[in-house]
């Protein structure tokens, strides 16, 4: 099991350090660190805090996901999904949401926001050549395979 250094900021404090809600969870939970409670109309977005600052070990990202439950009952979703934590990074985890749905969702304080999945990272070094192999799909893009 990786072991991840986190270090919760003032705002955070009281609130439960992100975990798996199972055995077999992928992702922690994250919650919202917020002083107030913030009301996003459809279509508005908000920067959400969760006052924690992670330390993960180089070879590794942190990938912050959307709730599936908010996304099916809300609309609610992150808006740079998934939102890549950087290994060097040392700033505050922070959520961008959006309220795809209809109604407007109010997110409060201790609210389980998002998900991360921390998980490795292959270095690459993009190397320029002539022209790359053929494949039998070649150049199809979108739905070129099929719908």
């Amino acid at each position: 099991m990786l072991h991840i250094p986190v270090q919760m900021l003032p705002h955070g404090e009281g609130l439960e350090l992100p975990a798996a809600a199972s055995e077999g969870a992928a992702g922690l939970d994250l919650r919202a660190a917020l002083d107030e409670p913030v009301v996003l109309g459809a279509l508005e977005r908000a920067l959400v805090p969760t006052g924690l600052v992670l330390a993960i070990p180089r070879g590794y990202e942190g990938q912050v996901r959307p709730r599936s439950g908010l996304a099916w009952k809300h609309g609610l979703t992150v808006a740079n999904a998934p939102g890549t934590l950087d290994a060097d990074y040392r700033g505050e985890v922070k959520v961008i949401l959006v309220n795809l749905g209809r109604e407007p969702v109010t997110v409060e304080r201790g609210m389980r926001v998002a998900q991360l999945v921390i998980a490795p990272v292959t270095a690459a070094v993009l190397e320029p050549v002539p022209s790359v192999d053929e494949t039998e799909r070649g150049g199809g893009g979108f739905g070129s395979t099929g719908s």
